[in-house]
């Protein structure tokens, strides 16, 4: 017999957070128990997720970070959405070769672009031949898209990512989700909510100025957990991992490039990662980085020089990387996995005058790694007098990121966090057993609540 249940991907929530600010998950938590996940390597979006929902590791299903260094195009590719990345089979298959009657929905989860599920939405903006990029969705059947955005607006967009990001996108997305369940009541349905991710890489854990945010994302899972509970749903609560507090950035391309390794391209007076001719670039997503070397002779080398680099914690080659089920084709020759208190920037550049303009703005797809900072701005004037420019109908770039990694309070990615930042389970029906739990446990939590009375 299936049974209703709902997964609700609360992102970066995680035992320290649960509180004064959060009364409803204090209280729900206290009623059904709360159990930790020992953070898996990569501790990363896609990672997890991909994990999650294959109950398999990075060496099986493939998705080794959020982006990585694509050998054959001699690309870096980040925030790719097709679903035929993950290369293990996902929960959803299993339960419908099993239930023909099983229907899934995915929310805002990532690969989710043709995803064998019944009903998918995902960020998925409009790019015009003019450059500018307009806030929109994907959604799978095509009339959800539309159904959604003529009742609830336009999907928000620029307040899911960057400077402006807020509890409203969360909210359009629980809002989506209801909606979707009150059109179609799928079995399963998989909703991500991302708003603790923003504010706790900007501030940090600890800092005052969350507590604004707990209280908009515990009030945000009380309706969603009571609207569920109304329809009879078996409900669980997660976190992909924890954010720990960092202050110190590693310019790990910055060596790279001072040792000689690093190539680059001068163009218009501004510089660019030439990756295919590098002796040995990094790909920096987080608390992790991906070291790819053209010739093979020369990882030994590399590996004792990144060894020495203040911040690293571990330095693991590919026999090092089985360890942590993580040695697939895409991984980098050389994994790095930072300290607690450390992250990896992707910068290059050893002159902020010589910087690519990409770097000034936010774009997840052209920067060969992941850029925190691009929750900051350097002044709202000027963001302001761009929009100004936008509306006055002239040409306009909106180039108001810092490139100051300092600023950037929290991360993920490490395994070498205290345990008050690993990722949690809160479960109404079936109770975990281990604690820790290990990452691949969740897919058969999962299929519990979906199957067992």
């Amino acid at each position: 017999m299936l049974h209703k249940t709902l997964v609700l991907d609360v992102v970066g929530l995680s035992s320290s957070l649960i509180g004064e600010h959060t009364p409803f998950l204090r209280s729900y938590s206290g009623e059904n128990g709360i159990k930790t996940i020992r953070p898996m390597l990569p501790a990363l979006t896609t990672s997890v997720q991909s994990t999650y929902f294959t109950g398999k590791w990075p060496k099986d299903h493939g998705i080794v970070g959020n982006g990585w260094y694509d050998r054959l195009d001699c690309e870096v590719k980040f925030w790719k959405q097709s679903n035929k990345l993950v290369l293990s089979d996902k929960i959803w298959e299993k339960a419908k070769e099993a239930y023909p009657d099983f229907t899934c929905a995915q929310l805002f989860g990532w690969y989710n672009m043709y995803a064998q599920v019944d009903y998918s939405v995902t960020p998925r903006p409009n790019y015009l031949a003019d450059g500018r990029k307009i806030p929109d969705c994907y959604s799978q059947p095509a009339a959800l898209r539309d159904y959604l955005q003529d009742q609830l607006g336009q999907f928000p967009l620029f307040q899911f990512w960057g400077p402006g990001a807020s509890i409203k996108s969360s909210q359009w997305i629980a809002d989506a989700a209801i909606l979707t369940d009150k059109r179609y009541a799928p079995t399963l349905s998989i909703v991500y909510l991302p708003h603790l991710d923003y504010c706790l890489q900007k501030q940090g854990p600890h800092d005052a100025a969350i507590r604004k945010e707990l209280q908009e994302i515990d009030s945000l899972i009380q309706k969603l957990v009571h609207y569920y509970r109304e329809q009879g749903a078996r409900i669980i609560i997660l976190s992909e991992y924890g954010i720990c507090p960092v202050n110190r950035p590693i310019h790990v391309n910055r060596l790279l490039r001072n040792e000689g390794l690093l190539q680059i391209r001068e163009e218009r007076g501004l510089e660019l990662l030439d990756a295919g001719a590098s002796e040995a670039f990094a790909v920096a997503d987080h608390q992790i980085a991906h070291i790819y070397v053209r010739n093979k002779n020369r990882i030994p080398t590399i590996k004792q020089l990144l060894a020495s680099l203040e911040g690293v914690e571990l330095v693991l080659d590919r026999e090092a990387q089985a360890a942590y089920n993580m040695q697939h084709d895409r991984s980098g020759d050389l994994v790095l996995m930072a300290d607690a208190q450390s992250w990896f920037t992707y910068y290059f550049w050893l002159d902020d005058n010589k910087a690519p303009d990409y770097a000034r703005v936010v774009d997840i797809h052209k920067k060969p790694g992941y850029d925190p900072v691009e929750l900051f701005m350097t002044s709202k004037w000027r963001a302001l007098y761009k929009l100004l420019r936008k509306k006055l109908g002239f040409r306009y770039v909106m180039d108001v990121i810092p490139l100051d990694a300092t600023l950037v309070k929290g991360s993920h990615g490490s395994v070498a966090i205290d345990t008050d930042y690993f990722p949690i389970i809160i479960t109404d029906t079936t109770k975990p057993d281990a604690n820790p739990l290990s990452a691949t446990d969740i897919y058969d939590i999962i299929w519990r609540h979906l199957v067992e009375d």
